[in-house]
């Protein structure tokens, strides 16, 4: 992730800087933004929601465990969410959004830290059990490391880190892909037989690759090359469906594949799959830049006017 703004600058902006400007809720001068105090108070729904849930004994036979379950999709969901902050900013030249993103961070590893405290509390705090289960499990392991991952980049987030790592504060925060690429990784395994969710997750992050690549080799960003991005995310998701069916339970690639197109062929849309959702995430994103494109563009006549002024 691209540091908010350089280190020099940061630290004159972080001198004698009043309290009020440290709230959640305020921006850098101290006065309220609704757009951060919005994303603060989004932030305490999942919690707030899985509080009520355990209050109304609506978690099953097994609370720990969904619990559990839930804190973790929790943290890949805002994971995701996180790392749509930059491309978003650019694709809707939406310059404030950059403002919640350490927010976004920071709210991501208390989910991560959660998900491991409610686990240890099922195990009974017994701390032997604990350690052997996340070494002998697979999944644990690569949850366990992405957990620690989000946790050195939450404690090097602060402006005073930026300054003292300079240059290597990129190279560090750069590690965010890795991490969310083992998270989903952990999702997935974890899920076991129905993996709908992982492989939404993972195809959105496909997506936001994909933005990212068009910015980082100055592709032209237009409408027609976002709508072949979403569409080709769409195609890379419903690969990664069939390879993962097929890897891990031996159900044949070309059925599932098949079953992504029933939406086109059979107009079956009860069969709506994740690599859908996918393209139309990223076909919403292709609108939604060309009616900000569109917006933000002078009118013709006002164009005209400045062309022939400067002719």
């Amino acid at each position: 992730m691209d540091p908010i703004v350089y280190a020099g600058v940061m630290s004159t902006r972080t001198e004698n800087r009043p309290l009020r400007t440290w709230l959640p809720w305020t921006d850098r001068q101290g006065r309220l933004s609704a757009l951060r105090a919005t994303a603060f108070a989004l932030l305490f729904v999942p919690a707030l929601m899985l509080l009520h849930a355990a209050w109304m004994h609506q978690l099953g036979s097994k609370p720990w465990t969904q619990a559990i379950h839930q804190t973790g999709d929790w943290t890949v969901r805002i994971l995701i969410a996180t790392l749509a902050v930059s491309p978003f900013r650019r694709l809707f030249d939406w310059s404030k959004l950059i403002g919640i993103r350490r927010m976004l961070g920071l709210g991501v590893m208390a989910y991560a830290l959660g998900h491991l405290a409610l686990y240890c509390i099922d195990m009974a705090f017994d701390w032997g059990l604990v350690v052997s289960e996340i070494v002998k499990r697979f999944y644990l392991t690569i949850g366990f490391v992405a957990l620690l991952g989000l946790v050195a980049l939450g404690a090097t987030s602060t402006d005073g880190m930026i300054r003292r790592l300079g240059k290597n504060w990129q190279r560090l925060h750069n590690l965010v892909y890795p991490i969310a690429l083992l998270a989903l990784l952990h999702f997935a395994l974890q899920s076991k037989i129905d993996v709908t969710e992982p492989v939404l997750m993972s195809g959105l992050f496909i997506l936001l690759l994909l933005y990212r690549g068009l910015y980082r080799w100055k592709l032209p960003i237009s409408m027609p090359v976002l709508a072949g991005t979403a569409l080709l995310a769409g195609l890379l998701t419903a690969c990664l469906e069939a390879g993962w069916y097929a890897v891990t339970s031996g159900v044949s690639a070309w059925l599932v594949f098949q079953a992504n197109a029933d939406i086109l062929i059979y107009q079956d849309y009860a069969s709506i799959r994740p690599a859908h959702w996918v393209a139309l995430a990223g076909l919403a994103v292709t609108l939604g830049h060309g009616l900000r494109a569109r917006k933000a563009r002078p009118p013709r006549q006002a164009r005209q006017t400045a062309a022939a002024r400067a002719a």
